[in-house]
């Protein structure tokens, strides 16, 4: 009976090793949508400086009620904008959404690997590859023109359908009139 226990004791050990670990759950975005919830997996092994400074905006807030400023049918839905974008704030402007960060210092690149396909989340920069601050973009389909070039923070693992119905842009540069904003946006899975 002896044996038998250190038997399975051994085999739990084994299978209990060649399990992946777990994300933390603090390693997740909720972002409320006005169709229902998109919960994004980040990447802190990957883009640990962005991941950080992403996180540090959600938790005080600062996401909630920014809009999609620039959506573009079979490209992507980019937002983020705290300081021009932020519907209802004192700084609010449309003709500006885009253009600004937070009070928080611009990144250096942190490029991967990893590919940019469909629910890939990335940072929005300027050209020089070390402005990314607090913008971000959802991938609709694979972009794999940005692979190496925009630092990837994360994936979306539920709700794509949700961005899906993100209102697309009217103008050439996927300018949006009167956009969708992400409602509330939270770590971990709400």
């Amino acid at each position: 009976m002896r044996l038998l226990r250190l038997a399975f004791a051994g085999m739990f050990a084994v299978t209990a090793m060649a399990m992946p670990a777990a994300a933390a759950t603090d390693d997740f975005l909720t972002v409320q949508l006005k169709d229902g919830p998109v919960v994004i997996q980040l990447m802190p092994e990957v883009a640990p400086k962005h991941v950080a400074q992403v996180k540090a905006l959600a938790a005080k807030g600062a996401y909630d009620n920014v809009v999609f400023h620039r959506v573009i049918k079979g490209f992507m839905a980019q937002t983020g904008d705290v300081k021009f974008g932020k519907q209802g704030g004192a700084s609010f402007n449309p003709a500006r959404a885009g253009t600004g960060g937070s009070d928080l210092p611009d990144l250096p690149a942190e490029f991967s690997k990893v590919p940019f396909e469909r629910g890939t989340v990335g940072m929005a920069r300027s050209q020089s590859p070390n402005s990314a601050n607090s913008q971000f973009f959802i991938m609709f389909d694979q972009g794999s023109f940005l692979n190496g070039q925009y630092t990837v923070i994360g994936k979306v693992v539920s709700g794509m359908e949700n961005v899906d119905k993100i209102k697309r842009g009217d103008g050439g540069n996927g300018e949006v009139t009167n956009p969708d904003k992400m409602v509330k946006v939270s770590v971990g899975k709400n």
